[in-house]
């Protein structure tokens, strides 16, 4: 690298290790190299592929990292240790990339019909070393049941939608989480108006070094009960 390029680099390390810290999440070096090794990846595959909107590293550091690390310590409530969790519609593998990163006992597997973007999460994998981190080109609802603990999503679909397709793949007690921008009351009143799923919880999430709404919303079968896990 340039002398400009390991000074960026150590520039979004520090960065990396105080988003860490505000979140409350430990980071060992290890773990940092592969986020940031991630962030290269998909800077550059992205000037191919167009896998995300955001085109400036800083930007894609803060909304895409930082965006998912804010749902590492919430999880660990839901997922056993060895746990199985579906990352649906997962794009370029947010938030299933970081989560395979920070919890390395975790069994992730990224799901998108876009096989660009699957292709990316298995280079992802390879390149990075994460045996926890598997990836499928497939449409969710056409998948066998997933027996999962947890099933998130990022922006794939409305809540009542999201449940539709995916809540097959959450086993017997577990949870369906959407991580969701401002807090979306009519999809609440839609989904909840089906009777299956219910929203048990509704977390509030601060992104550091983002100025905008985020919120994850829980969400168990109708019967299940809210004690113990979301």
């Amino acid at each position: 690298m340039t002398p400009a390029q390991v000074s960026t680099q150590a520039a979004y390390d520090a960065r990396l290790r105080q988003a860490c810290a505000a979140l409350g999440l430990a980071i060992t070096d290890e773990q940092a190299a592969k986020l940031l090794g991630y962030l290269q990846l998909l800077q550059r595959w992205n000037r191919t592929y167009n896998l995300t909107a955001v085109r400036d590293p800083g930007q894609m550091l803060v909304q895409h990292i930082f965006d998912s690390l804010a749902v590492v310590a919430p999880l660990d409530s839901a997922m056993p240790a060895d746990g199985k969790l579906y990352d649906v519609g997962s794009g370029a593998g947010l938030p299933g990339v970081v989560l395979a990163i920070m919890r390395p006992d975790w069994r992730i597997t990224c799901i998108d019909a876009v096989e660009k973007k699957t292709a990316f999460v298995r280079q992802v994998s390879g390149a990075l070393a994460l045996p926890n981190l598997a990836t499928l080109h497939q449409r969710v609802e056409q998948l066998p049941p997933g027996a999962c603990d947890v099933v998130t999503s990022r922006a794939f679909a409305s809540l009542q939608d999201f449940a539709r397709l995916a809540g097959q793949h959450v086993a017997t007690g577990g949870t369906l989480l959407a991580l969701k921008g401002k807090v979306p009351d009519e999809e609440i009143d839609r989904l909840q108006a089906e009777q299956e799923w219910r929203v048990t919880r509704i977390d509030p999430v601060s992104v550091p070094e983002l100025d905008a709404q985020r919120c994850l919303i829980w969400m168990r079968r109708a019967g299940a009960g809210s004690q113990g896990n979301p």
